[in-house]
């Protein structure tokens, strides 16, 4: 239906269990070549599921890339060959399982620049369960975290923009700018933790990780606080800010959560952390990362790669 998808290739491919058999450089394939593309699994990488997982975000980036070139996604001709030859090949959610329903999900894509369509593995490590086994991966606790955290907020891996109404408030940028500026070292930190809504026993968790994991070793279960409250807010004076500033880079809170005082602290005050409902766990950040986790595995469909 796409009249073959361009792929490319580092090195001469000759593998007899997927029967992909291919030169190095690029390639048009189609049908069961393309399949056998998408499945060989010991040509490329370390031979893993997790590399043939590149090469087919790298093969589905092609093929938008050639459905844009040659308008298969503006004409309705091509697109309904498309959407037919889809809907016999797969069994989708009945929100996009008819031809109509397809084709306008198509058009949608069809306007969104490639360079802003980013496929993304999901941040894995070694499972720890096995010791020095290695067969199996779970989620990586921190980064898979994050990249869920951009999802649910809506935040793009690719181009990271402001929201347009952000772009227009005073207030917003305001919030933001409260991040910029010189920071404290973390043995430098002095905050004490109160729990003002998130699970019981999330103070007690935050001081360990701060002490044993990031060397705020000035820190302190406060126990509850007076009131709940309704996100996760750091209070602090405006001579702590570098403090308030190296805190916020620990916990991945937004300038929104970080609420300056206007008298100065004296002597040893500590900040206030007071931990709400959108705290998860130590370790996670509280507010979405404005841009990917470092080494997060990504293909941009606007990006020719060669396998290999």
């Amino acid at each position: 239906a796409v009249g073959g998808v361009k792929v490319c290739l580092a090195k001469p491919v000759d593998d007899p269990k997927s029967h992909l058999k291919l030169p190095a450089g690029q390639s048009v394939v189609k049908g069961e070549q393309a399949l056998a593309f998408v499945r060989t699994r010991h040509s490329f990488g370390n031979e893993s599921d997790l590399d043939r997982i590149k090469q087919q975000q790298q093969f589905i980036g092609s093929m938008i890339r050639q459905m844009k070139s040659d308008d298969t996604l503006g004409s309705p001709t091509k697109m309904y060959g498309l959407a037919d030859a889809a809907t016999k090949a797969l069994t989708v959610d009945s929100g996009i399982g008819s031809i109509k329903k397809l084709t306008d999900l198509a058009q949608v894509i069809g306007k969104i620049d490639a360079k802003n369509i980013t496929f993304a593995t999901l941040p894995v490590i070694d499972n720890p369960a096995e010791g020095k086994k290695h067969i199996t991966v779970v989620p990586d606790p921190t980064k898979a975290e994050a990249l869920f955290a951009m999802m649910r907020a809506d935040t793009s891996l690719t181009e990271v923009k402001k929201k347009e109404a952000d772009a227009k408030s005073s207030a917003a940028a305001e919030e933001a700018a409260r991040l910029n500026g010189p920071r404290s070292k973390a043995s430098e930190v002095r905050v004490t933790v109160l729990n003002g809504g998130a699970v019981a026993g999330s103070a007690g968790e935050m001081v360990t990780w701060l002490q044993n994991q990031q060397g705020v070793l000035k820190s302190s279960n406060g126990s509850n606080a007076p009131q709940k409250v309704p996100a996760t807010v750091l209070a602090y004076a405006p001579n702590q800010a570098d403090q308030a500033r190296k805190l916020a880079d620990l916990l991945g809170l937004s300038g929104a959560a970080l609420k300056p005082g206007t008298k100065d602290a004296v002597g040893k005050e500590p900040m206030v952390l007071t931990l709400g409902p959108d705290f998860k766990q130590a370790g996670t950040p509280v507010a979405a990362p404005a841009k990917a986790p470092e080494g997060i595995q990504k293909v941009e469909a606007d990006k020719s790669v060669c396998a290999k």
